[in-house]
């Protein structure tokens, strides 16, 4: 079992920033795929970054340049530095871990607010 637990949502301005941290406690993979997804009211959830165990990164093409996904070297957290954050980056982000040990896991956190609004 897997528990992921977010941090660092909030509110801020149009143009401001924000880092939001996931931390992912129990049997941990070197291997495992690590990322961020957001829903917004009344829009499906979407995926906006991702990254493996290698360090490979994989962005929306709404947030390339403005968001970086990254993951310390335990490989336990994974964080996303939000830039020139827009109205319409305002979402629940969630924290996600994919893992592979004969069956496909899927964990997702609980969801930190991110609200971008002057």
């Amino acid at each position: 079992q897997v528990q992921l637990v977010e941090s660092g949502g909030g509110l801020v301005q149009p143009g401001g920033s924000l880092r939001l941290s996931c931390a992912a406690s129990g049997s941990i993979f070197s291997s495992d795929v690590m990322g961020w997804y957001r829903q917004a009211p009344g829009k499906e959830r979407e995926l906006v970054a991702s990254i493996r165990g290698g360090g490979s990164t994989n962005y929306a093409d709404s947030v390339k340049g403005r968001f970086t996904i990254s993951r310390d070297n335990a490989g336990n957290t994974v964080y996303l530095q939000m830039n020139s954050l827009k109205p319409e980056d305002t979402a629940v982000y969630y924290c996600n871990l994919r893992q592979l040990v004969g069956l496909l896991r899927v964990y997702w956190g609980q969801g930190t607010q991110v609200t971008v609004s002057s």
